[in-house]
């Protein structure tokens, strides 16, 4: 697995990528519409073919991850590209690396705390708003839950 800053080659694939998981290449996420494949991005690779995508914002000494998709799960892309960002912040001097999560997405959850991130947040129904933003968002969401509260998880890095 080699997880490598994304470059303009990358573009058909990484839009490929943010339409498969999020149904177009707009992500909402507190209350903020993002274009996730105009945002700087690493890709993971594996047999020269991307296999995983994580895009980020840096501002204010804070990089938060607005997407992370690794449509072949279990291949380690996720835990690749997660580290990568972690080190990308570490060297831009960020004093954490935080992003948003939904209540009903409980495999994510599992992910991130079992590396190092901590829920520092919840938003109840913030969904409503990001409905406002992106319609298409489902009222219901992964195994059946109520998709309404958003989560805010966190590694502090100082």
């Amino acid at each position: 697995m080699k997880v490598r800053a994304a470059t303009g080659a990358d573009r058909a694939a990484i839009v490929d990528i943010l339409t498969a998981a999020w149904g177009g290449t707009i992500a909402v996420a507190h209350g903020v519409a993002y274009d996730a494949a105009t945002l700087p991005a690493l890709v993971a690779e594996q047999d020269d073919r991307i296999v995983g995508l994580l895009t980020y914002t840096l501002a204010d000494g804070e990089l938060e991850v607005v997407t992370i998709d690794a449509p072949v799960r279990h291949l380690g892309a996720g835990s690749a590209l997660l580290a990568a960002a972690t080190e990308v912040a570490r060297e831009a001097g960020a004093r954490r690396l935080w992003l948003i999560t939904t209540n009903d997405n409980l495999d994510a959850l599992r992910f991130y705390q079992r590396r190092g991130l901590r829920i520092v947040g919840v938003t109840p129904d913030a969904m409503d708003a990001s409905r406002k933003l992106k319609p298409s968002i489902p009222l219901t969401g992964a195994y059946d839950i109520p998709l309404r509260d958003e989560l805010t998880l966190e590694l502090r890095l100082d």
